[in-house]
């Protein structure tokens, strides 16, 4: 397998040890000049799809606004792919933003998952759940 090229970015845009610097090709199922989408190593649903920029940048924060234009043409052309190829009933869209937002892998990342009826017991509350004492905020 061989690592991605990126057009019209450099070396020095991608660091050496970052996972997502070097996606190999056989994984990428898009991409515009500034991002691209794959699915999900460790997926949480079927059709789990990262967005990640080509640039290695941390922080949604760090985009500048070509990227943020670029990445929800992807998520739009993702989810279109994905309702095509998944019989899914909706999504759930996070960025984890820091390492104390859970954030792993140092380099930005959109996760578009898809959600099926009944793949959890109650869905109220989206991704409020990843704190689960504040995530039931409705009157029963």
């Amino acid at each position: 397998m061989s690592d991605i090229f990126l057009p019209g970015f450099f070396l020095n845009f991608m660091t050496k040890n970052c996972i997502f610097c070097h996606i190999p090709a056989d994984r990428i199922l898009y991409q515009n000049e500034y991002c691209l989408y794959f699915r999900d190593a460790f997926p949480i649903s079927l059709g789990h799809t990262l967005i990640i920029p080509k640039r290695h940048i941390a922080s949604i924060f760090d985009a500048n606004e070509m990227e943020h234009s670029a990445f929800f043409s992807a998520l739009s052309n993702a989810r279109q792919e994905i309702d095509k190829e998944f019989n899914l009933d909706s999504y759930n869209i996070g960025i984890n933003d820091g390492q104390e937002a859970g954030q792993t892998v140092p380099h930005l990342h959109i996760h578009l998952i898809p959600r099926y009826k009944g793949d959890c017991v109650d869905p109220r509350g989206g991704v409020r759940w990843i704190m689960p004492d504040k995530a039931k905020y409705w009157d029963e």
